[in-house]
């Protein structure tokens, strides 16, 4: 993994355009290793990792079960991906990261709540989709899709496989959508993601960490909020709308008829 260290909004959006096509993540912590949710959550609580395929099969297994209750469509649960993605989406640890193919919505969620270092992930998606394993060639991209069927429970739950494996579901939900989503599923649990591409057989870099200071996060909230990159556009819904208010917190225009700053008190006026 290569580590890059910027220092101004623009040094971003310049590193931004040279990666062309690949896929971003942003972590609000430049020390936090790159690991899912599920990964954190077993290695916080559960030190027995002879029993981590167990737990999230069961896991899931009682996911599939209940959720029919609280869906129009109960047949997402039938495809691995789709599941785990919509388990996800509501909150559960699963073995997903989320990535986006926007810099810009990366660095949204790195910097958004960040009080020190953060820092964007950038993942080089278009070699990744040809590179293979060094000791297992015949794991191309295509071979382990956990979309097809048994393949997630084959290659994935064992937590043997250092494969790794980029894409979307065959239906995206809106948030998906909305922040230009695409998944990584890891075929280990126990190794951060730099770990398991270093058993992928490319020359090419495939893995970048760009880290934001601080002192970059002003310049850079004003600008992807002039870009309309919030939290509601990123999640179209009642949940979007009011986390959003965080930032109309920060964000004060000077023209004519909004809040000025020291103008506490004095009636909103607001667009619509």
């Amino acid at each position: 993994m290569d580590e890059v260290r910027v220092t101004t909004w623009n040094e971003f959006m310049s590193l931004s355009a040279e990666l062309d096509g690949w896929a971003f993540r942003g972590q609000q912590d430049a020390a936090w290793p790159l690991l899912t949710s599920l990964s954190r959550y077993l290695n916080a609580y559960v030190p027995d990792r002879a029993s981590w395929r167990a737990r999230e099969q069961r896991a899931i297994r009682i996911f599939q079960r209940k959720a029919h209750n609280y869906l129009s469509d109960p047949g997402v649960l039938g495809n691995a991906l789709r599941c785990l993605a919509l388990m996800q989406h509501h909150g559960a640890p699963t073995r997903l990261l989320d990535f986006t193919k926007s810099p810009f919505v990366a660095v949204f969620f790195a910097l958004e709540r960040a009080v020190g270092d953060a820092a964007v992930y950038a993942l080089n998606t278009p070699r990744l989709w040809r590179a293979v394993p060094r000791t297992q060639r015949h794991m191309d991209r295509d071979s382990i899709d956990p979309r097809q069927a048994d393949n997630f429970a084959r290659i994935f739950l064992p937590n043997t496989n250092a494969v790794i494996w980029t894409g979307e579901p065959t239906e995206m939900d809106r948030r998906l959508v909305a922040q230009s989503g695409t998944l990584v599923v890891p075929g280990m649990l126990d190794k951060t993601l730099d770990d398991i591409l270093r058993h992928y057989d490319d020359p090419a870099t495939l893995l970048k960490k760009i880290v934001l200071p601080f002192t970059v996060r002003e310049e850079a909230m004003k600008a992807l909020y002039r870009m309309n990159i919030t939290n509601a556009t990123l999640f179209p819904d009642l949940d979007g709308l009011a986390r959003s208010i965080n930032m109309e917190l920060e964000i004060v225009w000077a023209g004519a008829g909004e809040l000025t700053a020291g103008s506490a008190g004095q009636p909103d006026a607001e667009m619509g």
